[in-house]
């Protein structure tokens, strides 16, 4: 693995200390468009997160990983001197973990005061809940956003992305490039300290804008939550799924001008009384034909269309290999490194690496060789 991948991010340095889900998520962005991130893992499995396969847990890809033992001295000094020369630092142990272990920002910024600390926590750093366990589900409960996601029977489960990913990660990933621009005109790092809830709380603001305005009711029963006979999925005659979005009335009536439906007052998307006996009649149509008869007929019209595809389908669909959405790396298909960038182009994803595979490359890009050979000689690394 070379010390740049190419990107717009070339030449930035972050220390991921080894966590799960959304740290290293995070880190991986940074990765896939162009950061030299070093992974300091355990010496010694932690048992948390989701075990498997090294070349399977993607979310690793595109960086060395070295292991250290922090509970000794040498390892923690290795790290500090590590620090001095990153830009940033990312860590997802609970609040008070690394002030423990002596790697704390204060330790870490007094070795370098450019230095952006980046914290991800379900909770938050403070609070009455910030040194208690969580995942996803429970983040995005108490912020109203697992409430509102569903039918009418109960709340759905939307996996872990709105949350660990897009509320935890992207958002850290966001603060570091904030407080690394920021730090270099003032000299200054910061922490930024990246909660779960309050990244999930604010990916929802539209929706709290609507329920103030009195425009969000009960689950299930609204524009966009799958109350809208516009704005759903329905079977089709061979068991598989279509959804349709034509939320806009110019693009309602393409839909139903494709599917062969005269329009009437019955299909009156303002009048909400008149939702569910137009969702039964829609239904019945698209049961008619088969998954892939409805897509020849619709995917190429403003009818706001698309096939439900599985995870095994979604890299084989033309658009998205049009556009390289997926790239297969190690036999393993996988998404591409986003967004695009029309110059700093980076390269293909580098499949996970082994712990201390490498460890003289690894380290080449933040330390000189015979500060490597000591390290090696005092047993700190392997």
């Amino acid at each position: 693995m070379t010390p740049s991948r190419g990107g717009p991010l070339a030449g930035l340095k972050i220390i991921e200390l080894a966590g799960i889900g959304p740290g290293p998520m995070c880190a991986m962005v940074l990765a896939d468009l162009g950061a030299t991130v070093l992974r300091i893992d355990r010496r010694e499995p932690s048992g948390l997160g989701i075990q498997r396969p090294l070349r399977f847990d993607l979310l690793l890809r595109n960086r060395h990983c070295i292991s250290l033992d922090l509970k000794k001295a040498d390892a923690v000094e290795a790290v500090l001197s590590l620090a001095e020369g990153a830009d940033g630092l990312i860590e997802g142990f609970r609040p008070g973990v690394t002030e423990r272990l002596g790697l704390g920002p204060d330790v870490c910024q007094a070795r370098n005061p450019r230095l952006v600390y980046g914290r991800i926590t379900g909770w938050g750093q403070e609070g009455p809940l910030a040194q208690w366990a969580g995942h996803d589900i429970n983040y995005l409960a108490l912020t109203g956003v697992l409430e509102a996601i569903g039918g009418p029977d109960k709340p759905a489960i939307p996996l872990n992305l709105i949350g660990d990913y897009a509320g935890g990660s992207l958002y850290l990933a966001l603060g570091m490039i904030a407080a690394i621009f920021e730090a270099r005109g003032s000299g200054k790092g910061q922490i930024v300290d990246a909660a779960i809830v309050d990244g999930a709380a604010h990916l929802a603001t539209s929706y709290f804008g609507m329920i103030a305005a009195g425009m969000w009711g009960q689950r299930g029963t609204n524009l966009l939550d799958g109350g809208a006979y516009f704005y759903d999925v329905y079977e089709c005659a061979d068991g598989r799924w279509v959804c349709v979005g034509p939320v806009e009335p110019k693009f309602l009536r393409q839909l139903l001008d494709l599917v062969g439906i005269a329009p009437d007052d019955t299909w009156d998307p303002a009048d909400r009384q008149k939702w569910p006996g137009a969702r039964e009649r829609l239904a019945a149509v698209f049961r008619t034909r088969s998954r892939d008869e409805w897509t020849g007929l619709l995917q190429e019209s403003d009818a706001c269309f698309a096939p439900v595809l599985s995870w095994a389908e979604a890299p084989k669909h033309h658009h998205l290999q049009a556009r390289r959405t997926f790239v297969e790396i190690d036999g393993i298909p996988q998404p591409a490194p986003a967004p695009r960038f029309s110059r700093s182009v980076p390269r293909d994803p580098v499949p996970p690496a082994p712990k201390d595979a490498d460890v003289d490359a690894a380290l080449a890009p933040w330390l000189p060789a015979e500060a490597i050979r000591a390290l090696r000689s005092a047993g700190t690394i392997q």
